[in-house]
């Protein structure tokens, strides 16, 4: 991300417009005016840029994605409507994402075939369509029914446009430690280990009496406080601290 120049495009000499600026080229475009679209293209190739930098990290070749997000950048230019109280670059941003995340799922290394493609692309634009109209999103039922199919065929379909991750993705994050996908992943023999400890735990609750039983289950499974518990089951907040305390003590010396 070094780079200054990009598909022949000298990237730190590019224009930034104004908002002013911006609205009254668009208006000479409306016109028919080339000279104004061919200024707002470049003075929001800095918008492409942006953009371009969130997808820095997949390994694609930064030319490649920059042309692809100036033909996002088009679309919305295009298609773009003055009359609507909207930011251009509001709008735009999304295009150029989602033409981005286009050409990086047609280009996967994982081959997926076209007609499972235009399936899920169809499912998008059903659901697009249904939100404008309806204004809440549709259920998997409704579009698998508006495209008559099963709604395991929709999710299928769905799930093949779905973009991979990679396993040093943070999925949690703080100032003083990270986590990735790889760690919440597990081999077949901790996630065997898993299995025994739950039997384990299951053999040690059967082992318990059922008023245990009952205040460990309104405790940990309905998250009850002690006091809640009390009132619950009728005794008082000490007694259900200290038969909590043996519960788990007894389970403790089971596992």
């Amino acid at each position: 991300m070094n780079k200054v120049e990009i598909c022949g495009v000298n990237t730190s000499t590019l224009p930034v417009l104004s908002h002013e600026e911006k609205f009254e080229l668009l208006k000479r475009m409306k016109e028919g005016d080339k000279e104004a679209r061919r200024i707002f293209i470049e003075g929001n190739l800095r918008l492409v840029l942006s953009v371009v930098q969130k997808f820095a990290n997949r390994g694609e070749n930064l030319d490649d994605l920059f042309q692809v997000g100036c033909i996002g950048l088009i679309k919305a230019i295009d298609n773009f409507d003055l009359s609507q109280n909207v930011k251009f670059s509001t709008y735009a941003v999304p295009m150029i994402i989602g033409e981005i995340r286009r050409y990086l799922r047609d280009n996967n290394s994982m081959r997926i075939s076209r007609s499972l493609k235009d399936t899920a692309y169809k499912a998008l634009k059903i659901k697009e369509k249904y939100i404008n109209k309806n204004h809440r999103e549709p259920t998997l039922e409704e579009i698998a029914k508006e495209l008559s199919i099963t709604k395991e065929e929709l999710v299928f379909a769905l799930d093949s446009i779905q973009e991979p991750i990679s396993l040093y993705e943070p999925v949690f994050q703080d100032s003083s430690d990270t986590m990735y996908v790889v760690e919440k992943l597990c081999d077949q023999k901790s996630c065997e280990n898993v299995w025994l400890e739950e039997i384990s735990l299951k053999d040690a609750l059967n082992k318990l009496t059922k008023r245990e039983k009952v205040i460990l289950y309104l405790r940990y499974y309905k998250g009850k406080t002690q006091m809640e518990v009390a009132r619950i089951v009728g005794i008082s907040q000490a007694q259900v601290s200290r038969i909590e305390k043996s519960a788990i003590g007894h389970i403790k010396k089971y596992i």
